[in-house]
């Protein structure tokens, strides 16, 4: 059975959602109700202005209880704390999902407040910038990236088959993967290297000649650490609720940079060396591996 989908709540109008709205604007148009919710008057000011939403509000209970689909595009604890609000206003049948970049906290507390009849998929996009807010927001910000779909056990298909339509508006790359599994992922190639970014930046405060290096910053030190001016609520929330795996990658990252810092002191060239080679080659390997995959054609319907 396919579900229609034809009313859209989109709670927080910030990258990510204004993003969402403007890219299911973009593919459906006038197929689609999007209602945009958030906190900041502003936000919907500006979600309205750019066709982000046909219709904004404060209350989310109220802009999700018509609501075919709700998708909650929030910080993670944000998140759970308003499924526990607006969950005895939600109709039968509807379909709830979310963009949240930490999975088994979320489940887990989603799972005890869901009311018979509502259908929680859970869902991540690996798509964003460095800037937050609905000006950052763009309806292209999710083609061709990897889109994760984390349905708990005993999902319900129809729903699961809902949200892959919907979220193929997009032109994103749908693919399914664990709850664990997503977590470990994420914590090592997104919440670490988010992590590493604002240590760089934070480790100018430690410098003695700190004026002159801010100065001197050139583009490699901006391109690393561009992602740390990410929005701090979010990344906060990520390291909450993904606590041992971002915990695990972390003492594997700082045993690594204590391996270089021994060698760079007792002036092992050749530890040194490998150490910049071994990146240098696996780097490669990875740009090869996304652009072969970039490379293939989308199976997501667009």
């Amino acid at each position: 059975m396919s579900l229609a989908v034809r009313r859209i709540a989109i709670i927080g109008m910030g990258l990510i959602g204004g993003s969402l709205g403007l890219a299911f604007k973009a593919a459906r148009g006038g197929k689609i109700e999007i209602t945009g919710i958030d906190t900041n008057e502003l936000s919907l000011i500006r979600a309205r202005q750019r066709g982000a939403a046909d219709s904004v509000t404060a209350d989310s209970k109220a802009g999700a209880a018509e609501a075919d689909m709700v998708i909650l595009c929030t910080p993670v604890l944000q998140a759970a704390a308003l499924v526990k609000e607006i969950a005895p206003y939600l109709k039968p049948g509807t379909i709830l999902t979310d963009t949240c970049s930490t999975k088994s906290y979320l489940i887990k507390e989603i799972a005890a407040v869901l009311p018979a009849g509502v259908s929680y998929v859970p869902g991540h996009p690996m798509a964003g910038r460095e800037k937050s807010g609905i000006e950052a927001a763009d309806s292209t910000l999710f083609c061709d990236k990897w889109y994760i779909l984390i349905p708990p056990a005993n999902s319900d298909a129809a729903a699961i088959e809902a949200v892959r339509r919907v979220v193929g508006w997009t032109g994103a790359r749908i693919t399914e993967m664990e709850a664990g599994r997503h977590d470990r992922c994420t914590a090592l190639i997104s919440h670490v290297p988010h992590i590493g970014a604002a240590a760089l930046v934070n480790l100018l405060s430690y410098a003695e000649d700190k004026d002159s290096s801010i100065k001197l910053a050139g583009g490699g030190f901006r391109d690393t650490t561009r992602i740390a001016s990410s929005n701090a609520d979010m990344w906060a929330d990520v390291c909450m609720t993904n606590a041992g795996p971002i915990a695990d990658s972390l003492d594997k990252f700082s045993q690594i940079i204590g391996e270089v810092a021994s060698a760079i002191r007792r002036g092992d060239r050749a530890c040194v060396h490998g150490f910049f080679a071994a990146a240098q080659e696996r780097r490669d390997e990875l740009l090869q591996l996304e652009q072969a995959v970039t490379e293939q054609p989308l199976s997501n319907g667009r």
